[in-house]
């Protein structure tokens, strides 16, 4: 009897074992062996361009706004070509302009002109009630030349309603050495030989109302660049 148990008691173990499905655990495979989803791959690429689409979009819209701001605001002027008898070249996408003439018989005279590259503190009260409270500086580098000799070189401050002369240079052929003498700032000088000075380019149309004149064409100026950077901006971002 206890052998008959015995032999059904093994019996239904082996049938158990039989009947229980083997599980085995995989191993871990090697990250070059690991491949993505075909579905999660294309999902996650959909939304990346997606991302990158929405933020050029939304660049090219904030710049075009900007671009329609300043014109609604206040649109820049088409820039004038001549000044007394300078002629004027403004250099369209360059931070400075250029103006010619000649005098007499034997001078050419070339004007460098900045646009704003500075400012100072404003102590006048007009400035003041305007909330204007700096003043906004250019530079100008007037070259005179007389045929192929030297050339003498002034530069100058160009304020709102003045104009200072800073230094004098005679520049030659060649270049000049960092070691070169190139005399003293212009309010060392004695004082009648500054008003000289003045005298000397105020013949020449160079004077008070020639600076007046750059500092409302460099607003005009500034405000086209700006305009055209944003469009040369936005026309990259387009592309």
């Amino acid at each position: 009897m206890a052998r008959l148990i015995r032999a059904i008691r093994r019996t239904l173990n082996s049938t158990q074992n039989a009947l229980i499905p083997q599980i085995q655990f995989a191993q871990p495979q090697h990250k070059s062996e690991i491949k993505l989803n075909p579905f999660q791959f294309a999902t996650r690429n959909y939304i990346s361009e997606m991302r990158k689409s929405a933020i050029k979009e939304n660049m090219i819209r904030l710049l075009r706004n900007e671009i329609q701001y300043e014109f609604d605001r206040a649109p820049p002027k088409q820039p004038v070509t001549e000044f007394k008898s300078f002629k004027i070249d403004e250099r369209p996408g360059e931070q400075w302009i250029t103006m010619k003439r000649k005098y007499a018989e034997n001078e050419d005279i070339k004007i460098e002109a900045t646009m704003f590259d500075g400012a100072v503190p404003s102590f006048k009260s007009s400035d003041v009630s305007k909330d204007n409270k700096v003043q906004l500086h250019i530079t100008l580098v007037v070259c005179i030349s007389k045929g192929d000799g030297d050339a003498f070189e002034i530069m100058c401050s160009a304020w709102p309603d003045s104009l200072q002369i800073t230094k004098l240079f005679i520049r030659g052929s060649e270049k000049v050495t960092a070691k070169a003498y190139i005399g003293p700032d212009v309010d060392e000088l004695d004082d009648e030989l500054q008003d000289s000075l003045y005298d000397f380019l105020e013949a020449r149309g160079i004077d008070d109302e020639m600076a007046a004149f750059l500092h409302e064409y460099m607003k005009n100026k500034d405000k086209t660049e700006y305009i055209r950077w944003m469009g040369t901006v936005k026309s990259y971002i387009e592309e």
